[in-house]
């Protein structure tokens, strides 16, 4: 769609540009301040800094103010290019600018200015600083020099930046909302899961609510894996480095693996994916193409290293549990195995209550493994796939990893939000480093076609997503605590006590409130801890034999049987009801 397109390239000059006069403005508050790089981002832009001195919050003010005389000044950006030499002396006293300048291949350095300021800049940028219309400063984070924990720290300035005043009052009135929302925030309040600076960063720990979230949508994952024919495998955390090695993951990701261990003198890699350990099960014996596919599935435990600076609570860390699995077919068998692992991925997103998605198709990069020819059949086999699926998609030239082309689909959370799910991928690298091939029908070896797939990522990245996209209050079959009943006084106990027994003989997660709070603090508690289904026991229940519910919507039925209470609670759980 060219307009679109045409308009988000605006958008992102103006909030590149915006960039470039936020630079200035500190440039002129701070004159010793070394900058470092300042790009457009998703719904607005971030500069980093070397200055003199920490920033605070107090500080935003005083720069926005400094910015907005810039846009009343309405200069005009202006494209120049300069020769190396002359690039360097004019960021003489920019040490971070010297080493972009040494690291630009082409001999003409290209610059852009408004006003006295001028920055290393490729473009493009609006025509002037006066066509910003709506911009906030929003936060300051520290931000490694190229990301790089070895290099400086320096002090990072995110703001927002929309065509509008509308847009950016919408986004910020979004943002209140989000950070209600928040997995970090609500996973401490839901007492779901820590991260103890003791054990380290970026390394989980699931709380029993938590855990019962997770062992639920593991227990559905493996039975809608079960009718599709998979295989659910379970594999060690760690195994010889010659292993990664030989796939190349040594070499090609060196950076994201932990150092190995020396064990009996041989080297060990912890694991940071669960493929090789897969292909090694395939290869144990001679396969036939009479076995053909193999689908082999686990829930398995991985650890790569992300640096401190990227972690963020559950949705970016260290070890994650990966929903991992990998096909093994023939070519000719390709096609059919992406759409039925299409049409898993989509009744899974939409079990889980994610009703839009967006679909891209991964191609080629400039570095790849594998034959042009393996390339474009490979593509246009996960094309045929969207297509037989009736999946729309979008093709995303040349992000494809260097082994195969990919479909990957982000779901769109209650908040317009998209995050990574599942990802289809093919690979041409792994079949032949390990010899990966099957027996055809003409007793000759043939090479199997992998493929690699998951259906919800990690769960600790899935988990933080549907705390955010329900905001805690998770539907009654995913719930940590499906129903609590609150007795009204201690004498009340015992009847309690009987219909948790007969809730838990049917497998749901029941809680009884034996605090000596009032019955109204009962409920309240049960609210904050967004409990889906209260039941309320006094004298006139426990005479009749009955329980009075109240709902976490504040729907509140008296005089309730428990058995036909309790036929309902399974129903709604059974059918996944959201």
């Amino acid at each position: 769609m060219p307009a679109e397109t045409d308009f988000n390239l605006k958008l992102e000059a103006m909030r590149h540009s915006t960039a470039h006069i936020m630079a200035d403005a500190v440039l002129s508050l701070f004159p010793d301040a070394k900058l470092g790089i300042g790009p457009s981002i998703e719904n607005g832009f971030y500069y980093d800094f070397e200055l003199p001195r920490p920033l605070s919050p107090d500080d935003l003010p005083v720069i926005t103010a400094r910015m907005k005389e810039i846009i009343k000044a309405n200069q005009p950006f202006i494209y120049k290019e300069a020769n190396r030499s002359d690039a360097r002396k004019l960021f003489k006293n920019q040490p971070y600018k010297l080493e972009l300048i040494d690291e630009i291949p082409d001999e003409k350095i290209g610059l852009y200015s408004h006003g006295e300021f001028v920055d290393l800049c490729r473009g493009p940028h609006i025509d002037t600083t006066g066509q910003i219309k709506a911009f906030k400063l929003t936060s300051i984070a520290g931000a490694y020099w190229k990301g790089d924990e070895k290099r400086p720290m320096l002090q990072r300035i995110y703001g927002l930046a929309f065509t509008d005043k509308k847009q950016l009052n919408e986004h910020l009135e979004m943002l209140k909302k989000a950070a209600l929302r928040d997995h970090r925030k609500l996973g401490k309040e839901l007492d779901l899961y820590s991260i103890y600076d003791e054990a380290g960063p970026g390394l989980v720990c699931w709380h029993p609510a938590g855990a019962a979230v997770r062992r639920t949508i593991e227990d559905f994952w493996k039975q809608e894996h079960d009718k599709r024919g998979y295989s659910v495998l379970y594999t060690p955390h760690i195994a010889k480095l010659n292993l990664w090695k030989t796939s190349g993951h040594w070499d090609f990701y060196r950076d994201n693996l932990y150092s190995p261990m020396v064990i009996d003198e041989d080297e060990y890699l912890i694991k940071p994916m669960n493929c090789l350990y897969h292909i090694l099960i395939y290869n144990s014996h001679k396969r036939s193409y009479r076995e053909l596919p193999l689908r082999f599935a686990e829930l398995g435990t991985v650890y790569r290293y992300e640096p401190s600076g990227t972690l963020h609570g559950m949705s970016r860390v260290r070890g994650f549990t990966q929903d991992d699995s990998h096909i093994f077919c023939r070519y000719n068998q390709l096609e059919g195995e992406a759409v039925q692992v299409l049409e898993l991925a989509m009744f899974m997103i939409k079990t889980f209550g994610f009703e839009k998605y967006q679909v891209k198709l991964s191609t080629r990069p400039d570095k790849y493994a594998g034959t042009d020819e393996m390339w474009e059949s490979a593509t246009q086999t996960l094309k045929d796939a969207l297509e037989k699926a009736a999946i729309e998609y979008e093709v995303d030239p040349g992000e494809g990893v260097f082994y195969g082309p990919k479909i990957d689909i982000k779901f769109e959370d209650a908040m317009k939000r998209a995050w990574q799910g599942p990802t289809i991928q093919i690979d041409f690298n792994l079949p032949q480093r390990f010899n990966v091939s099957y027996i055809g029908e003409d007793g000759q070896e043939q090479p199997a076609a992998m493929i690699h797939r998951t259906v919800l990522g990690s769960m600790e990245r899935f988990m933080a997503c549907l705390i955010e996209h329900y905001g805690g209050a998770f539907p009654l079959w995913l719930a940590p605590v499906q129903v609590q009943i609150l007795p009204v006084a201690d004498r009340h106990l015992d009847y309690a006590k009987r219909i948790e027994g007969n809730l838990r003989k049917e497998l749901l997660r029941v809680e009884v409130d034996t605090s000596s709070s009032t019955v109204n603090h009962k409920i309240r508690r049960a609210q904050m801890k967004k409990v889906p289904c209260m039941l309320i026991v006094g004298d006139k229940e426990v005479d009749a034999g009955t329980v009075s519910v109240r709902w976490r919507s504040g729907e509140q039925i008296n005089n309730v049987l428990p058995n036909n209470l309790l036929k309902d609670i399974i129903n709604k759980v059974n059918e996944r009801s959201l």
